[in-house]
């Protein structure tokens, strides 16, 4: 249980909030993950009074997230959530794989502490940097009263792992809890509730102890106008284990597609259906390939890869 005074860990993983441009007028032009988390937290001194504790696990733009990263970031959250002094963890994160990263920390851990994730859309060096707000609210959720769970705090709002997706590829409010209600609001340092802290089953650490090199691999198809089975096919030739199909709507499929999942499917390959919609679950119905629910082919493609290393 939190108190007052309970220890809040950050750990770095790098991103826009650690990055810097020529510029203080460039907001896109910037290279990700220059700063270290030290450095993120000394910009914002309404902290200082705050008991915290500062980690870099990784130093990555998070387009280029991987599983090795995943592997130490989850083991070293686990490896703090231990300690009894430690109320919960703030993770800086890049906002372009945030929603994997926070997903996959919730199917594997399933935290009874908090572990809040946060970014930003501006660099550190920007003219208005969203990332020092970002990062406050970030511990006051980690040590909000009764918080638990895996969540991201974005631009005052408090989003569930399994709702939360990046929305909109500029604006500051960038994330959104697209098929459900907020977790909470963060409001001038003040954690509001608005519904229910996360919670699961943790997969554990040993369902993602194989080698980084030795996991299944899983891709993303989607289904457009004029879609065609060529990349299924030359997927199965490069020996892929899984298949999520990004459908239209209720996760449909063109015909030429459709046939060529089901030829993979037969051939052992696993394959799901999910939505290229930004909301809403794909039905699972008789005679239609098997559904992902309502995740999102990125949150999806999480889920067979824990499915699939729990079959090896």
């Amino acid at each position: 249980m939190q108190t007052l005074d309970s220890l809040i860990v950050i750990l770095g993983t790098g991103g826009t909030i650690a990055g810097t441009a020529k510029t203080a007028s460039d907001g896109v032009g910037y290279t990700a993950a220059q700063l270290r988390v030290e450095d993120l937290l000394a910009a914002v001194p309404a902290l200082a009074g705050r008991r915290l504790e500062a980690h870099q696990v990784a130093q990555l733009d998070s387009k280029d997230m991987d599983v090795a990263t995943w592997q130490r970031l989850a083991a070293a959250v686990q490896e703090h959530l231990a300690r009894p002094e430690v109320g919960g963890i703030v993770v800086t994160h890049g906002t372009d794989t945030l929603e994997e990263t926070a997903y996959f920390l919730h199917r594997v851990l399933a935290p009874a502490k908090p572990v809040v994730l946060t970014a930003a859309m501006r660099p550190a060096t920007a003219l208005a940097p969203d990332g020092p707000q970002n990062l406050f609210d970030a511990v006051q959720v980690a040590a909000a009263e009764g918080a638990s769970g895996v969540v991201v705090a974005f631009a005052g709002r408090v989003h569930d792992a399994v709702q939360v997706r990046k929305t909109h590829s500029y604006r500051v409010d960038a994330f959104e809890s697209v098929d459900g209600a907020l977790v909470a609001r963060v409001e001038e340092g003040a954690v509001r509730l608005l519904g229910r802290w996360p919670a699961g089953e943790a997969l554990g650490l040993a369902r993602i102890a194989r080698p980084a090199a030795r996991w299944p691999r899983v891709e993303i198809v989607m289904n457009h106008a004029g879609a065609s089975g060529g990349i299924v096919d030359a997927l199965r030739q490069a020996g892929v284990d899984g298949l999520i199909a990004a459908g239209t709507g209720n996760g449909t499929l063109a015909h030429p597609l459709d046939e060529a999942l089901r030829a993979a499917a037969a051939a052992g390959v696993k394959v799901w259906r999910s939505t290229r919609c930004d909301a809403g679950p794909v039905m699972n119905l008789p005679g239609l390939l098997p559904s992902a629910g309502a995740l999102s082919p990125v949150k999806a493609r999480i889920e067979m890869i824990l499915a699939l290393l729990a079959e090896a």
